[in-house]
C-alpha cells in the first residue's frame, strides 16, 4: 500500500491517511455567520470522499474580523448548534475535522484594523491599540473553545495570506514601535500569545495547527528566513502541527519562483524548496504541504523524501471530494485545472463553492 494511505497521527489524534483539506470558504453562511444546509452537505460529502483531515473553512473569532459575505464565525455561541451538524457529518464516516480561526485584520469588511496605519488606493486601515490586540488574543481562546463545544477535533490559526496574524509577522505591514513591533521577536508576540491563549482554553491534548506563510513574496515582506525563525520557535512552544503556504501583502507573482524546488519529481508543488528549509528547522512537528500538488506520483514523492508528512490540496476537493478514494483505485492525478472560476470575482460570496468546469 502506498505510504499516502496509511493513518498518521499528529499529537493526540490519529488520521486515516496523509490526506488534508486545506482550509477552503464555501462563502456560503447567512448574514450572521451561521452555516447554511449546503456547507453542511459540502463536508459530509469530503468525509464520505476519504480525507484524513478537513480543515473547515476560515471562522472569523470576532464580528469585526469578518473577511468577506459568507464568511463562517465563531464569535458567538449562536454559531455552535449548525457547527455540531456540521462536525457530526464528518465524524459519522470516521474522518477528522479541526476548525480554523482567522481574524481579518487590514481585509477586514467591518473594521479594517491592523498591526499598523495601512493604505491602499482603494482604502485605509487603522492601527490597533495594545487593549484591542489583548481583545483580539481573547476572542481567539473563546472560539477555540466554542470549537471544542461544536465538536471539532482541534483548532488550527491562520497565520497566513496575509491576514491578522500575518499582518502582524510582516515588516512591510507592521510598523509598530510597542512589543508589537521591531525585531521578529516582537512582530511574532501575537502569535505566541494566540497560540498560548487556545492552548489554554483546549488543554495539552487537543491538536493545535498553523497555517504558516513560507513566504509572502513581497521584496521587502516576510521572508523564507522570517518563516525558518518563527515556526522553529512555535514549534517548540507545544505546536502539534504546521501547514505550509505562501502569499501575503506586497505579494508579487513573479517572486514565487524563489520558494520551488529544483527536483523534477517535486516540480508541482509550489512551496517544495522553502518547505525543505522549514523542515530542517521544526522537525519532528508535523508538516503538511499546499498548493500547486496535482498527481500521486508528486504526493508520493513529498512524503518518501521527507519534505513533509502530509499532503494538503484545495481546489482538487472542490472538483473531486472523493479524489483520495479515486487515487487510492489508481486514478494517477487529479482532475482540477487550476483554472480558478470557483473563487473568481463572479461567483465569490454570491453562490455557493463549486467547480465551474462542465
Amino acid at each position: 500500500m502506498s505510504v499516502l494511505f496509511e493513518p498518521y497521527r499528529i499529537g493526540c489524534m490519529e488520521i486515516r491517511n496523509r490526506f488534508v483539506r486545506s482550509a477552503t470558504t464555501s462563502y456560503w453562511s447567512d448574514p450572521q455567520g451561521v452555516v447554511r444546509p449546503e456547507i453542511i452537505m459540502l463536508y459530509r460529502g469530503l468525509a464520505e470522499g476519504g480525507i484524513g483531515l478537513i480543515v473547515k473553512g476560515h471562522l472569523y473569532v470576532s464580528d469585526s474580523g469578518k473577511a468577506h459575505t459568507g464568511m463562517a464565525g465563531l464569535s458567538s455561541d449562536l454559531h455552535i448548534p449548525k457547527l455540531r451538524e456540521l462536525t457530526d457529518a464528518v465524524h459519522e464516516h470516521g474522518k477528522k475535522i479541526v476548525a480554523q480561526l482567522n481574524h481579518a485584520g487590514y481585509t477586514s469588511r467591518v473594521d479594517r484594523t491592523g498591526p499598523s496605519e495601512y493604505k491602499t488606493e482603494r482604502w485605509m486601515a487603522r492601527a490597533l491599540a495594545a487593549d484591542e490586540i489583548h481583545g483580539i488574543v481573547d476572542a481567539f481562546g473563546e472560539a477555540a473553545r466554542r470549537a471544542m463545544d461544536a465538536g471539532f477535533d482541534g483548532v488550527q490559526i491562520h497565520g497566513a495570506h496575509g491576514y491578522l496574524v500575518s499582518q502582524f509577522l510582516s515588516s512591510l505591514a507592521n510598523s509598530r514601535t510597542d512589543e508589537y513591533g521591531g525585531s521578529l521577536e516582537n512582530r511574532m508576540r501575537l502569535l505566541n500569545e494566540v497560540y498560548d491563549e487556545i492552548r489554554a482554553r483546549v488543554g495539552g491534548c487537543t491538536p493545535v495547527l498553523l497555517k504558516m506563510n513560507c513566504d509572502d513574496f513581497s521584496p521587502e515582506g516576510f521572508t523564507i528566513n522570517d518563516s525558518v525563525r518563527v515556526t522553529e520557535a512555535i514549534c517548540r512552544r507545544g505546536l502539534d502541527a504546521i501547514e505550509i503556504s505562501g502569499g501575503g501583502l506586497g505579494h508579487q507573482e513573479a517572486l514565487r519562483t524563489r520558494a520551488r524546488s529544483e527536483d523534477p519529481d517535486l516540480s508541482e508543488a509550489n512551496f517544495a524548496g522553502h518547505a525543505v528549509k522549514i523542515r530542517a528547522a521544526t522537525k519532528p512537528t508535523p508538516l503538511a504541504l499546499v498548493n500547486g500538488i496535482r498527481s500521486r506520483g508528486c504526493m508520493e514523492a513529498i512524503i518518501e523524501k521527507d519534505v513533509a508528512d502530509l499532503v494538503s490540496m484545495s481546489r482538487p476537493f472542490i472538483r473531486e471530494p472523493d479524489l483520495v478514494r479515486l487515487l487510492k483505485a489508481g486514478q494517477p492525478e487529479a482532475k482540477c485545472i487550476s483554472c480558478g472560476d470557483c473563487i473568481s470575482g463572479e461567483v465569490f460570496g454570491k453562490m455557493m463553492l463549486r467547480c465551474h468546469v462542465e
